[in-house]
């Protein structure tokens, strides 16, 4: 089966690492890759955001299947141009992908579906918005409505945070992603991430894993796109996920296909575990990011079948299994992140990984023969356990084998977990 792989960091180094290993797999491409992902794919130089040349690629190489990893081009219609012309592909239309793309779009179809989530409202100006949160009080959530690369949520804990927040949406601090604001209640509890994919009608629960978004040790600073991650989570207890599944998950996709948006590909699901039980946070239509790489290390099942299935409306005759192991990534990140930060710094060591031990390149590139940082999150370094503890441990014996003198990262990755394992 020919596959092509759109995307180019962490995320879509660990699956075209696990597609490779198929032996339902004869080539793989990836459009536009990266040093790591070059490893496992051939590397095309295609404008993923030209549909038409992605499509003629298709034809003229006769894929199979196409692996859309980022949720930009899954918003702007990829999927739908690849799909009319024939062309199977994991991944929403640009109609279910509002799921993503619309956090307002998502809010309001939680209200009509009764899935828990917190309270709303939506607003297309700063006075508004600043009244009500005014209303309200503190702590408060204030989210741009649209795409702002992970970037676009405050979680304001005075007045005036989520004042200067709705500022920055309607100052453009977020592009057009901010011309819209989705006020929302403070959730208070535990976050999860849940994966599950989804073809439409049928549901298959992957894993759970716990990300890290702020970018300091202790959960201090800002929020990021995230700064490591393992899987599975602890607080998804078999309780937790089958009420995820009958409160969250089922009624998404029955009101998806009900308001004529049926969704195919990977529900991710950003949970806040209350004293209620799960609450949706917010919906990403692809993959997590550092979650998918952790995923990836504890799939025992053929990912190709899977997503296969997913694409083509036969899930219901896949299963997923997995290793017991526990896996944890940790993202090396050029200082300054999320802020401003210097481009094309010199990565002068990468170790070799080793069985359960990999580093996912996310922001890296080739200049000649050089390994060189190019993005905000850079590499993430990932290994397996029996434990969080020792899963741990072996990815910080592994990054601590990095060169790089302008990467930096958070120490205490799995911190929750590692401490349940304690008692």
């Amino acid at each position: 089966m020919k596959l092509l792989l759109i995307g180019s960091g962490g995320r879509e180094h660990a699956l075209a690492w696990k597609l490779a290993q198929s032996p339902k797999l004869s080539k793989l491409y990836a459009a536009p890759g990266n040093p790591g992902i070059a490893d496992h794919a051939e590397l095309v130089a295609l404008d993923v955001e030209n549909h038409d040349a992605v499509l003629t690629f298709c034809r003229e190489t006769g894929i199979d299947l196409v692996v859309v990893g980022p949720e930009a081009p899954l918003v702007a219609g990829l999927a739908d141009v690849l799909r009319s012309a024939g062309i199977h592909v994991f991944g929403p239309s640009a109609a279910a992908a509002q799921l993503e793309g619309s956090k307002g779009f998502t809010k309001d179809l939680c209200a009509r579906y009764d899935i828990p989530t917190g309270a709303y409202r939506r607003f297309t100006d700063a006075t508004s918005a600043k009244t009500y949160v005014e209303e309200q009080g503190a702590p408060i959530v204030v989210k741009a409505d649209g795409l702002a690369a992970g970037k676009g949520v405050t979680v304001a804990m005075t007045i005036e945070e989520a004042l200067a927040a709705i500022d920055d949406c309607f100052d453009g601090a977020f592009g057009s992603a901010g011309a819209e604001v989705v006020v929302e209640a403070y959730l208070d509890g535990e976050e999860a991430s849940f994966f599950c994919l989804s073809d439409g009608k049928t549901a298959l629960a992957l894993a759970t894993a716990q990300d890290h978004k702020r970018v300091g040790d202790g959960d201090t600073g800002p929020n990021t796109g995230g700064m490591g991650a393992y899987s599975p989570a602890p607080v998804m207890t078999d309780e937790m996920v089958a009420r995820t599944m009958t409160e969250i998950i089922e009624p998404t996709i029955r009101g998806m296909a009900e308001s004529g948006y049926p969704f195919t590909g990977v529900f991710f699901a950003g949970l806040m575990i209350t004293a209620r039980g799960p609450e949706l946070i917010e919906y990403n239509v692809r993959f997590g990011d550092p979650e998918c790489q952790v995923l990836m290390m504890r799939l025992k099942s053929d990912l190709l079948d899977l997503l296969y299935a997913a694409a083509t409306g036969t899930l219901d005759q896949v299963q997923a299994e997995w290793h017991d192991d526990v896996a944890l990534t940790v993202v090396m990140a050029s200082k300054g992140y999320p802020g401003s930060y210097d481009k094309n710094t010199p990565i002068a060591h990468l170790p070799a990984g080793c069985d359960g031990a990999k580093i996912f390149h996310a922001g890296t590139a080739l200049q000649g023969d050089e390994l060189v940082a190019t993005g905000g999150r850079v590499l993430n370094v990932t290994a397996t356990g029996k434990t969080v503890g020792e899963a741990q441990a072996r990815a910080y014996a592994l990054l601590d084998q990095v060169k790089w003198d302008n990467g930096f990262c958070r120490r205490d990755i799995g911190w929750r977990a590692i401490a349940r394992e304690g008692r």
